[in-house]
């Protein structure tokens, strides 16, 4: 039967207004390359807002700040590099792209982020094995703090950098401090479905100037200081436009905004399952954790339920998704070594995204919540 209604996306682009008229002053300026005056105030924004001395560089994806990091951070070919395991395949895939050896950590079952348990076990094993590894990325899923405290403990006791992936949890807080600011060198998405977008776009973040100039050096394309073409590094084209850094100015005034709606809608979701025993809604556990909700997520009984709230969505034309299927059961990794049990397995076999847009109108609530109530009922 043909569906009449409009399909409700997970998390579709949400525009403020202004990015229009930030993207004609570039054009009326002429600023269309990746360099000008956008590039530089939305760094600026974001420095601005992340506080923490950071020092941003803006790049055409996330993807590339984690492969820019890893560089900074002195991973090279044959290094091991430890990744949770419950991501996106961008959190893992630069490890490859340097010929270094991703070794994969389980969740814990509060936040869904790396086990701090498994890590340091990991490491000792590592170590023993002769292999100790060279950088933790460690990720905010979902935009859920990671255990911040318990995974930098570890970072320190045995000298291994973070590289801290953000690229959902802009927004977040740990201990009132912003997420993005907690690595040796963190990184940021503005990807399509990202609490605030760019079209396609990311950042990294740096703790000194120095890095950031290094950083900015190796984006665009590793070009000596002379009159002539000049290289004596391996360099990427890897800077963001001027002309998507217009669209994150106008993004970045609406940020505030959009987190409260993303957190309004997972408080929508919580009526519904909050005295639930068979369902699970992912939450804060204590409060020196702040999500902002990128995604709401819950947790079902079985895969079984999982498919059959997630068919009964989709039959509704409403997108849901998923968890995020765990790197070291992907076919392309799964050759890697991972530590823990199967924590991430399950949530991945059990966890359904919900509509989490900050755009959903009533209307769209009306429509989920039928399909919920249904399913429960």
């Amino acid at each position: 039967m043909k569906q009449e209604k409009n399909r409700i996306l997970l998390s579709p682009p949400h525009m403020g207004g202004n990015e229009q008229k930030y993207i004609a002053e570039a054009f009326v300026n002429n600023w269309i390359a990746p360099f000008g005056p956008n590039i530089k105030k939305f760094e600026k924004d974001l420095e601005y807002y992340l506080k923490e001395n950071s020092n941003v560089v803006g790049l055409n994806s996330g993807t590339a700040a984690i492969h820019l990091g890893l560089i900074l951070l002195g991973v090279k070919s044959g290094d091991e590099v430890l990744c949770q395991s419950l991501t996106f395949s961008a959190s893992a895939n630069p490890i490859v792209y340097l010929g270094a050896k991703p070794i994969f950590i389980d969740s814990e079952k509060e936040t869904w982020n790396m086990c701090p348990i498994t890590l340091e076990n990991a490491i000792l094993d590592r170590i023993e094995k002769g292999n100790k590894p060279k950088v933790i990325i460690a990720v905010h899923l979902y935009g859920m703090p990671f255990k911040v405290q318990e995974i930098k403990k570890i970072s320190e006791k045995y000298n291994i950098p973070i590289l801290e992936d953000s690229a959902e949890a802009l927004g977040s807080t740990y201990n009132n401090q912003k997420c993005g600011t907690f690595g040796d060198i963190s990184v940021l998405s503005f990807n399509g479905n990202k609490i605030i977008t760019t079209s396609g776009g990311g950042a990294l973040i740096a703790k000194s100037k120095e890095i950031k100039d290094r950083a900015v050096f190796l984006a665009t394309q590793a070009k000596d200081n002379a009159p002539h073409y000049q290289h004596s590094e391996i360099g990427y084209n890897y800077r963001m436009s001027n002309i998507c850094a217009g669209i994150g100015i106008g993004q970045m005034e609406v940020l505030d905004s959009h987190i409260l709606a993303r957190r309004e809608i997972n408080a929508f979701y919580k009526t519904f399952f909050e005295n639930n025993k068979n369902i699970c809604l992912l939450k804060e556990s204590n409060d020196n954790f702040y999500s902002n909700h990128w995604l709401s997520i819950i947790l079902l009984e079985s895969y079984e339920k999982r498919e059959i709230l997630r068919n009964a969505f989709e039959e509704a034309n409403i997108e849901t998704r998923p968890v995020w299927k765990p790197m070291h059961l992907q076919p392309i990794f799964k050759e890697y070594p991972y530590y823990g049990s199967k924590n991430s397995e399950n949530l991945f076999e059990r966890g359904l995204c919900l509509p989490s847009g900050s755009n959903l109108t009533d209307n769209d609530k009306t429509r989920i919540s039928k399909v919920i109530s249904s399913f429960i009922n």
